[in-house]
């Protein structure tokens, strides 16, 4: 049995349990699917039947990711289509704790480090990623390379230092935090079109799966950036998001503009 909430008006762009209470999620929404408008923040309980709101905020532009903390569990963080990006703590009402205004264009993902902890990233329509710790008021780090929009920045699930993300050039970057220039160490080019997601499997993590608007999902190995290892498709329509099983190295997951959700046996 599904449990619902309505987010009345607010169309969803993203959704995440709490790394500290399995009953807690929060869902990052946008008025006007992002496009203008306003955004709202909704943090929810699970109960045996139903999901009912603990905390709601709202912002003065639509939200397209979110990212709880790794070390404080009332903590978590928004990315807005104004660029910014909003540090929230669930027990205290109406505003956030802090705010972070570098990025030029719409904040579009955000994914804190679960390894180290302390950091976390966010990728942006300025081409742009930037490395954060909530307790400083400015980036600590800025890496540049793709051209045009940066879809999605993910975490080696093993290197706290590591990281990839992809982008609407075709391309997929491999970065150290560590790098003094900001510079990838590889580009991985097989995608024929935008890349849209991309997630590790944290059994073998040398690996990461991505989705493409040319339709296909492929499955790469960081150790060689040449090609990838294997391809699913091209199929009818793109996948939007890919996410390894947490709990099997084998399975992999895709929702897309099929209207549906899969899951595949890499």
């Amino acid at each position: 049995m599904a449990k619902r909430y309505r987010t009345a008006g607010f169309k969803g762009y993203a959704v995440k349990f709490s790394p500290f209470t399995s009953t807690l999620l929060a869902a990052a929404t946008s008025a006007n699917f992002g496009l203008v408008g306003n955004g709202q923040l909704s943090i929810l309980n699970t109960h045996p039947t139903a999901l009912s709101p603990l905390q709601q905020y709202d912002t003065q532009d639509g939200l397209f990711d979110l990212t709880w903390s790794e070390v404080h569990e009332n903590q978590l963080a928004t990315g807005s289509g104004d660029g910014s990006i909003k540090l929230w703590d669930i027990s205290i009402p109406n505003l956030p704790i802090a705010k972070y205004q570098e990025h030029a264009r719409e904040v579009m993902s955000l994914e804190w480090n679960y390894v180290s902890k302390s950091t976390f990233l966010s990728s942006s329509w300025d081409s742009t990623i930037k490395l954060w710790n909530p307790a400083t008021p400015h980036s600590l780090r800025t890496f540049q390379g793709h051209t045009g929009c940066v879809y999605t920045s993910a975490w080696s699930p093993r290197n706290s230092d590591q990281f990839a993300s992809c982008g609407e050039d075709k391309t997929v970057k491999l970065w150290s935090t560590n790098d003094p220039h900001g510079k990838p160490m590889a580009s991985f080019g097989g995608h024929t079109d935008q890349v849209l997601s991309l997630d590790w499997n944290k059994y073998s993590p040398t690996m990461f799966a991505t989705a493409s608007v040319d339709k296909t999902i492929k499955i790469w190995d960081v150790r060689n950036p040449r090609g990838q290892v294997s391809m699913f498709g091209p199929f009818e329509f793109a996948s939007r998001r890919v996410k390894f099983s947490p709990f099997s190295p084998n399975y992999l997951a895709t929702a897309g503009y099929n209207m549906s959700a899969s899951v595949w046996d890499v």
